[in-house]
């Protein structure tokens, strides 16, 4: 299995450390990050020598940013959406019932966010920061949040959130019950690595049928099927070409309303 080289991925004892190693742009994802996660996490799966995941970002800056602006979001915004997302019923790690751990440091926004909703428990350092700022640039944020936030945190945070496009500090989160527990930056792996060590120690089958139990019992291949369909109309927009543009432009959007 050949990744690309922003996507580290290491196998210690029976955990498995995935990592998106892009700092120099707060881990943004290229189309070729996005196949890597995905084939890091195939093998994780596969791989019965491993029984919990942990996924985070290098440096201390962010966690991921979200989709690469230049690379990814054309794609997308071209009408190959599903060339990213594949089946469309399905979003990060839908299929994945091996514990996934999420530590988050610093920026954790768009597609990052995103991620983040796929994994099961969540660490945090104290400067991260957990946002949905799509649509303050002619998006929405297809990759699941409609359908996994507003059943992960209450509904008017989701909201709030999705709609403002405005985002939360670590603080917040952890008061919603978005994420297990916030550290200092230094213990941030530390800490996840402990918890992963914790659940390692309990039965491997009866920690993955627990989840696939929580995870089926949502039935959620529907509501991503019908997301799929309305964001592919909002991403031919074209105010979804406006956003992006003005923000590498550094300008305020202007937006037609179609």
């Amino acid at each position: 299995m050949k990744l690309p080289e922003e996507i580290k991925y290491e196998k210690d004892g029976p955990v498995a450390i995935v990592t998106f190693d892009r700092p120099k742009v707060n881990n943004s994802l290229t189309p070729d990050m996005m196949a890597g996660l995905n084939a890091a996490f195939d093998d994780f799966n596969r791989d019965d020598s491993l029984r919990v995941a942990i996924l985070t970002g290098a440096g201390d800056k962010a966690f991921c940013a979200g989709a690469d602006l230049e690379q990814t979001i054309p794609i997308m915004a071209s009408g190959n959406f599903d060339q990213l997302m594949g089946d469309p019923s399905k979003r990060f790690f839908s299929d994945v019932f091996k514990p996934i751990i999420g530590a988050v440091n610093g920026f954790c926004v768009a597609g990052g966010m995103e991620i983040l909703q796929g994994t099961d428990l969540r660490i945090a350092s104290e400067n991260a920061v957990f946002g949905l700022g799509e649509v303050r640039w002619g998006l929405v944020p297809g990759g699941g949040s409609h359908v996994r936030l507003p059943r992960q945190i209450p509904w008017a945070v989701a909201m709030e959130m999705i709609l403002t496009g405005h985002p939360i500090s670590a603080e917040r989160a952890y008061q919603i019950g978005m994420i297990n527990k916030i550290v200092p930056q230094e213990d941030l792996m530390t800490e996840a690595r402990k918890l992963a060590d914790v659940i390692c120690q309990n039965g491997p089958m009866a920690v993955q049928t627990a989840k696939e139990i929580v995870v089926r019992s949502f039935a959620l291949e529907a509501p991503f099927a019908f997301e799929s369909h309305l964001t592919k109309k909002v991403f031919a927009s074209n105010d979804a070409k406006e956003g992006p543009r003005a923000f590498m432009e550094k300008r305020k959007p202007v937006y037609s309303g179609n």
